[in-house]
């Protein structure tokens, strides 16, 4: 394995983000005054991508060439920066009044050059005189455009330009910067300053293109138009991206399962689609214990449970076929997902064990989902649902064992800490582990201790610890609709691992006693595992420490009412 770039143009020459396709080294910056510079320097380059058009046809038909047609629609406001290039002997035309008498000649309509366009027309030059002249870079060199790349990350058109009038615009930087970093560049190189004679746009515009590099060099490379044409010289002319069925992460350029960066790009994605949801601090004492208690109120959340972040989060990150999507769920994830689904205008169907509570059932179809029965617990209809999904091609959205899924769920612990600064401990319930690994992965290397809270009767992640692996375990919980995975998972084992503290595990009387409590006092309406870990405080199964900043959350109000006043009575 060697070494990958991305380059653009700068003040200098060029900049280029460098990166060692083995891991080896980390990648970095380097101008250059010339292409040539660039490709006799120390590093063995496999693969290039560049943001500057290669394949200059003889004549125009249209607003530009071909790839320049077919990207401007993907851009949304940022289509303007899809600059019009010309026929190739406008491009090597030797001043503005000639190269604009050229275009106009060999166009269809006739068009003129932009002054900025014609800005570029030498650095155009020196590429198309390389490949000319070295055959052999053709297959290795691939243009592309920061634009697309960063639209490709998002999932959608960018908000914010990167320049205002010619002016920096923090905003843009800061909303590009949080794509690479999703995208798993380190951010030592993200947030490093750029080399003399490049300015900072261009250093991430460098690295946008070395993104996209990674993803050709691994055969995930997406050309505009698909084949790439050929110009009367014979190179090609197609503008570079990838599928974006690949994001939110490119894991091999990262060694978290899901890196704080990716929770990031996930709150930015799912933010006005997801309730910020409030804290109610207690005070030292309260529930009887030696703690400065605060409850995370989640349970307020859109469809009644956090599960509404991970499923947004995978619907504004992939493509969504015409099957639309599918999911199997004890009843929150599947309402989450409807209610997500119904929102964007996407066809849901959801699989449900027989051991999901009517509430939860007529939540699902309340959203406009179709509910199918899926067997007797979560597995069967998890079974039920991949057959579907095998059959028609609907894109699965996992309730735990999904990136996109862990990330969206991590955004609670991001607002969490935003809104609690001075945590020392948080209680997450755990079920199948999608929620507690996106809330430690946020937490990962600060001093926020996280610790999982299992009911007696249901304890895989537990039992994962214990047996240093996923394991597969019996359930039998009062909570067993929405804490009953059987196993966590690899990727839920592998984020929790190094990230969650302990785990502690709760009876079902306390469960149920945390749910009367928190109607009783609060009038809170929580469905069991929504009440789990307060259920751990109530029990005495997790002791703090007299003065500890213990944040406890409640999670979920898809609760059978009546069951409810059966409990309070």
């Amino acid at each position: 394995m060697g070494w990958i770039a991305g380059v653009d143009g700068c003040k200098a020459g060029w900049i280029a983000a460098f990166a060692d396709l083995a891991g080896r080294e980390p990648p970095v910056f380097r101008v250059f005054p010339s292409w040539s510079d660039l490709l006799s320097g120390q590093r063995a380059l496999e693969l290039i991508a560049v943001d500057m058009p290669i394949g200059l046809p003889d004549r125009i038909a249209g607003s530009g060439r071909g790839p320049e047609q077919a990207v401007r629609a993907l851009l949304g406001d940022r289509q303007s920066s899809v600059f019009s290039i010309p026929s190739r002997s406008a491009v090597h035309a030797a001043d503005y009044a000639e190269a604009c008498r050229l275009a106009l000649a060999s166009s269809e309509p006739p068009r003129m050059v932009s002054k900025q366009g014609f800005h570029l027309f030498p650095r155009i030059r020196e590429i198309d005189a390389l490949l000319r002249a070295e055959p052999d870079w053709r297959a290795r060199i691939f243009e592309m455009h920061p634009e697309l790349a960063f639209r490709t990350m998002r999932g959608a058109p960018l908000v914010q330009p990167k320049k205002i009038k010619g002016v920096v615009n923090p905003a843009g930087m800061a909303e590009r910067r949080a794509l690479l970093l999703a995208a798993g560049l380190p951010e030592a190189i993200v947030h490093a300053k750029p080399p003399r004679g490049a300015a900072a746009d261009d250093a991430l515009d460098a690295l946008a293109a070395l993104v996209v590099a990674r993803h050709i060099a691994a055969g995930r490379g997406k050309p505009f138009p698909d084949p790439p044409g050929r110009d009367s010289h014979g190179l090609p002319i197609a503008i570079w991206t990838f599928s974006d069925r690949s994001l939110v992460q490119d894991p091999a350029m990262t060694d978290k399962p899901v890196p704080r960066s990716m929770i990031e790009a996930a709150a930015d994605r799912i933010a006005g689609h997801a309730r910020t949801t409030p804290v109610m601090r207690l005070g030292t004492g309260a529930f009887g214990s030696r703690a400065d208690v605060s409850l995370k109120l989640e349970c307020l959340q859109h469809a009644g449970s956090f599960k509404t972040r991970g499923a947004f989060n995978n619907l504004l990150s992939l493509d969504v076929p015409a099957a639309g999507v599918a999911a199997a769920s004890g009843g929150n994830h599947g309402a989450a997902v409807a209610y997500a689904a119904g929102k964007r205008g996407v066809k849901a169907t959801i699989f449900v064990p027989e051991i999901s509570p009517a509430a939860k059932i007529e939540a699902i179809r309340r959203f406009g989902a179709e509910v199918r029965i899926g067997g007797a617990q979560y597995d069967d209809a998890q079974a039920a649902c991949d057959k579907f999904v095998a059959e028609t091609g609907a894109l699965k959205i996992h309730p735990f064992s999904a990136k996109e899924t862990i990330a969206g769920q991590g955004t609670l612990g991001r607002e969490w800490q935003s809104q609690e600064r001075d945590l020392d401990t948080v209680l997450v319930a755990v079920g199948g582990g999608g929620l507690i690994s996106g809330i430690a992965a946020w937490f990962a290397g600060t001093s926020v201790k996280v610790v999982g809270v299992e009911p007696e009767g249901s304890r895989s992640l537990q039992a994962a610890f214990e047996a240093k692996g996923p394991v597969t375990v019996t359930v039998a919980s009062v909570a067993a609709d929405s804490l009953g995975a059987r196993n966590v998972g690899q990727l839920v084992y592998d984020v929790c691992k190094d990230t969650v503290d302990h785990v502690v595990l709760v009876p079902d009387t306390a469960i149920t006693e945390a749910q009367a409590l928190l109607w009783r006092d609060f009038r809170l309406a929580v469905e069991p595992g929504g009440a789990a870990a307060l259920g751990a405080l109530i029990a005495g199964s997790y002791k703090p420490q007299p003065g500890e900043r213990l944040g406890v959350l409640v999670c979920g109000a898809n609760v059978d009412l009546a069951k409810l006043i059966e409990i309070t009575a």
